[in-house]
């Protein structure tokens, strides 16, 4: 992996926290659902990124999950903001929306 792989391997990975909760904002979603999502849009490749973030988003009380049941196979587990969530997600957006202003910033021509 080169210098530029690795930059923006770090850069995908600062982000992937607020991008997991704001694809599940205003629904509830299923793994694989937020797995095609952060696919999509090249931030993602495997599923072992995934799970271990939803974990810790969970456990930091950012997310819970309810169990429904499936007909084409085994029950499906679907995660949603907690209100604590909602809130650091509102803070996230305001971090984020600083961030690129700053970036741009720094980078423009005078």
């Amino acid at each position: 992996m080169n210098n530029t792989e690795k930059a923006r391997s770090q850069m995908r990975k600062g982000v992937l926290e607020y991008c997991i909760l704001s694809i599940i904002k205003n629904n509830e979603a299923y793994a694989s659902d937020i797995l095609d999502r952060l696919k999509e849009a090249e931030l993602i490749v495997v599923e072992g990124t995934l799970y271990p973030l939803l974990t810790r988003l969970k456990n930091d009380g950012l997310l819970n999950y309810r169990w429904e049941e499936s007909t084409s196979g085994p029950p499906r587990k679907y995660y949603g903001l907690t209100d604590e969530g909602q809130d650091f997600l509102k803070e996230l957006d305001t971090a984020w929306t600083e961030l690129v202003a700053a970036v741009a910033r720094t980078t423009s021509s005078k």
